[in-house]
């Protein structure tokens, strides 16, 4: 690495004799001014841990290396413990230790680079916090069941923070959803995660927080593998929920959060939960009320009908009897009008017969009597034949009115068939497959679904 700095300026006939701390402090100052703050990706060597707190290593590539520090406050900020063999990027200022004339990097900040590095910060933080207890269950609050307001970081823009609200109003329209816009990826990602945590802390205007962001490598998601998230999820007086990634993928976030959900997603569904089923069986109760209501308004129509075909009967079979009785008293005042006649005409045949004595002409009664006892035969014969007459009318009728009364039909092993709504059925065109239909017999009720329907 070069550098170019202006000597002062010597008399032409005197060149200037340096001193060493002089040079060297003059290096010093022109590579602090050009190079006051840079970033050196390389791998990590010679890694030493001083009593006072200090680090001391040096940073390499396949081409150089430079000796690098990390002062004790910059060292204790760290979020992984470097180890010998790391690929980093390490930003800080370029200087010269003067006391060996060595040029070296004075870090700030430090990220592990590259798959291995980033799992191996990842496993000493999560055995760091663990130790903390920060993943304890006793630590962690439980969602609420009825949240009235959920508070979700995330970025504004992408399908995550879209799914969420389409999912929250599917299941929970009333359910209101504050965002935190925050940067969920790159370098102050974390801080700005944080930031909304502590805002809804703050404001107390939710009932719970969800902090999001759709999957990607180790990388993408190191934001939600730092202490400073990870302190601020722990400060939280709100229960958090962490939703970060795919299902398969896990943060130091979902470590410490109150809730890991497998996905933004699924995030939605978990605080949605309780009300979901709520509004889920409150439909279950209202379609089994409506099919009760249903089903006690087509008991209810087939007692009526059933009532209505009885009281039918009652009056048909009442007037059947008032007809009966009115011919019986037909019968017995014709019967009484025929006797009154015959005695009638037998007091006449008495009165004559005493006339034809007392004149003696007893000789003339004798074709007289004989032809009173043919007319008297003959009017018996005709009030027989009358009252025989109309003994089978009445019987014809009463069979008639048998035969037409409802229960009549039935007893004959004929039916009657009502609909669901409890309708009399005249045609197969009124009925439909699968539909349930009760036919009334002469000795109760038989409720079926139809499979089939032919029409004649």
């Amino acid at each position: 690495m070069g550098f170019f700095f202006e000597a002062p300026v010597a008399r032409e006939d005197t060149p200037r004799i340096w001193k060493i701390g002089e040079l060297v402090a003059e290096a010093r100052a022109h590579i602090e001014r050009r190079f006051a703050e840079l970033r050196v990706e390389g791998e990590i060597s010679n890694l030493r841990a001083a009593p006072s707190g200090h680090l001391y290593f040096t940073l390499k590539d396949g081409e150089a290396q430079l000796p690098a520090v990390f002062f004790r406050r910059q060292a204790s900020l760290l979020r992984f413990r470097p180890q010998d063999g790391m690929q980093v990027l390490l930003r800080g200022r370029l200087t010269i230790y003067e006391q060996r004339g060595q040029m070296q990097m004075v870090g700030e900040t430090m990220e592990p680079l590259g798959a291995g590095s980033l799992q191996v910060a990842f496993e000493q933080l999560k055995a760091k916090l663990k130790a903390r207890g920060l993943f304890e269950a006793e630590r962690k609050r439980p969602l609420p069941a009825y949240p009235r307001c959920v508070g979700i970081v995330t970025s504004p823009t992408g399908a995550v923070i879209r799914d969420f609200l389409n999912i929250v109003q599917r299941r929970h329209a009333a359910l209101q959803v504050l965002l935190y816009p925050a940067t969920v990826q790159g370098e102050g990602a974390a801080a700005e995660v944080a930031a909304g945590i502590a805002y809804f802390n703050r404001t107390r205007e939710v009932d719970a927080i969800v902090i999001a962001r759709g999957g990607g490598s180790l990388e993408d998601l190191a934001p939600f593998n730092t202490e400073l998230l990870a302190e601020a999820i722990a400060a939280s007086e709100l229960p958090v929920v962490s939703a970060v990634g795919h299902e398969t993928d896990f943060t130091i976030a979902d470590f410490v959060a109150d809730l890991r959900a497998p996905t933004p997603s699924a995030a939605a569904e978990l605080i949605t939960a309780a009300q979901h089923r709520v509004e889920e069986d409150l439909s279950a109760l209202s379609q089994r009320l409506e099919r009760a209501m249903r089903f006690r308004m087509m008991q209810a129509r087939h007692g009526f009908d059933r009532v209505r075909v009885e009281q039918m009967t009652v009056r048909m079979m009442d007037a059947l009897h008032r007809r009966q009785q009115k011919l019986d008293e037909l019968g017995t005042s014709a019967e009484l009008a025929i006797r009154g006649r015959l005695q009638q005409k037998r007091e006449r045949l008495l009165h004559a017969q005493n006339a034809l004595a007392r004149q003696d002409v007893v000789h003339r009664l004798h074709p007289m009597r004989e032809r009173l006892e043919r007319q008297c035969s003959a009017l018996e014969r005709a009030a027989q034949h009358y009252l025989s007459h109309r003994q089978e009318r009445l019987h014809g009728l009463e069979g008639k009115l048998r035969a037409l009364s409802p229960m009549g039909v039935l007893e004959r092993g004929y039916a009657l068939v009502f609909d669901r709504q409890g309708r009399l059925v005249k045609s197969v065109d009124s009925l439909k497959s699968n539909e349930e239909m009760t036919t009334r017999l002469a000795d109760g009720n038989v409720t079926s679904t139809i499979r089939h329907l032919n029409k004649a």
